[in-house]
């Protein structure tokens, strides 16, 4: 058996941690904003499209519609467009994701529905989302 120099496998190694799933849209170039630096300063990131980072702590049971992006002990729902695309409901890790961050009050109807399909069962009447076109997923 012939071994891998140790530079190879440190490349190797660091191409692998490079890899991401996409969902949606190709994700644009650019930085990213941690979800907590733009829920800190909310006016300063809202309603343009932007690339937003977390990590994953929650994926819609039902029909992996939603996923919750946490950093720094801060979050936000992810919806995915109209219902554009989904993602597995175990999916789990840091992420990347191009949308829109608004703030939402939700009815009793929605505040129901979306508990439901969460597996914690708790959803907040008012919320931080991101209205997504596209994701990755590091894997």
């Amino acid at each position: 058996m012939r071994l891998l120099p140790p530079t190879l496998l440190l490349i190797l190694a660091a191409g692998a941690s490079q890899a991401a799933t996409p969902y949606g849209k190709p994700m644009p170039a650019g930085e990213a904003v941690p979800v907590s630096t733009a829920l800190g300063d909310f006016q300063a990131h809202a309603g343009r499209p932007m690339r937003f980072s977390g990590r994953i702590t929650e994926v819609c049971q039902a029909k992996g519609c939603w996923m919750m992006l946490e950093d720094d002990g801060k979050a936000a729902r992810v919806m995915f467009g109209d219902h554009d695309f989904a993602i597995p409901g175990d999916t789990t890790g840091n992420a990347v994701v191009h949308g829109v961050l608004t703030r939402k009050q939700l009815t009793p109807a929605q505040v129901e529905h979306l508990a439901s399909d969460s597996a914690s069962g708790v959803a907040a009447p008012v919320e931080y989302r991101i209205t997504a076109d596209g994701i990755e997923v590091a894997s």
